[in-house]
This record gives C-alpha cells, sequence and structure tokens, in this order.
C-alpha cells in the first residue's frame, strides 16, 4: 500500500511535503511543533518506527528549547519550524530571529568525555539521534538549527 498525492506515490523521490509551522517563543508551544511532527510521521506510507519518532521529537524538543532559552533572553519573539519530508529523510529547521547562537566546535564528539555546562546537552543530544547538524547563524539576525533523519526506502507493493 502506497499513500498517493497528486497521482503520484508519496514516498516517490521526486515529491517532498513541506510543513511550515510558526510558534510564540515560549515553552508550552513547543508541544505544537511535536504534534505538527506525529502528523507529518503519519504521512509515509510506512511509518517511522516508535524509536524514531521519539528520537525526533527529543531532538525538535531540543532545538525549540534552545530558540525560547537563549535567542529571545526571556523577551517576545517567534520560532519558525520547517519540515520536510523526502522519501528517504525527514530535515526539520529551527529558525529564530533572535539573539543568534555561536556554534559549538568539534560537532560529534560533544558526548565523548567533554564538560559541558548546564544546560548544554540539547546540541549532543541532536547530534546523537540525527544523521546531520547544522547550525549557522543568520544574517538578519538569529540563527537557524538544521538536522536530517535518513529514512529506510518505503517497501513498494
Amino acid at each position: 500500500m502506497s499513500a498517493v498525492r497528486n497521482g503520484e506515490a508519496i514516498d516517490s523521490p521526486s515529491v517532498t511535503q513541506a510543513i511550515r509551522l510558526t510558534i510564540p517563543a515560549k515553552a508550552e508551544y513547543i508541544t505544537l511543533g511535536r504534534l505538527a511532527l506525529t502528523g507529518i510521521a503519519r504521512m509515509r506510507a510506512e511509518p517511522f518506527s516508535q524509536e524514531v519518532l521519539g528520537d525526533l521529537k527529543l531532538a525538535l524538543t531540543e532545538a525549540c528549547t534552545n530558540s525560547v532559552r537563549h535567542a529571545y533572553a526571556g523577551g517576545e519573539g517567534m520560532v519558525e519550524i520547517t519540515y520536510e519530508l523526502h522519501a528517504d529523510k525527514l530535515v526539520v529547521e529551527v529558525t529564530d530571529t533572535g539573539g543568534g547562537f555561536a556554534p559549538p566546535t568539534g560537532h560529534r564528539t560533544r558526548l565523548n568525555g567533554a564538560v559541558l555546562a548546564e544546560g548544554g546537552l540539547g546540541i549532543a543530544i541532536i547530534e546523537s539521534v540525527s544523521d546531520e547538524l547544522e547550525i549557522r547563524e543568520r544574517s538578519e539576525g538569529g540563527s537557524t538549527l538544521r538536522f536530517v533523519k535518513h529514512l529506510p526506502a518505503a517497501e513498494t507493493a
């Protein structure tokens, strides 16, 4: 069984589902991002395993928490979450227009014996559950954290 949209299988390489969600930069709204992620996971012909979905929700929560906690220093602002579902991967970007964020150096080594400051595990957690991670400052202010999870190809019938 395959999900179909506009006559084309959703898991076809040429089809990408993209959803953008903008939430206030407040902790209580992060749940909306997690709910959207659950819905997106169900759009695949072969849904994500519970373990993968749990890991992705954790990574999203950490990314959003960074924006809420650091970008606006308790002030008002918005966090934009973009989800791109491809046949072979899920790309998630969390963007804010707040104070910016200096990306840590030494990606993929943060959990290997490094001493992290209180609250400093978020990036390391995202690194450990995703396949790719990119953090960049935006020229117009703020930052974007992008993570990618490669997905197994859906079986075709």
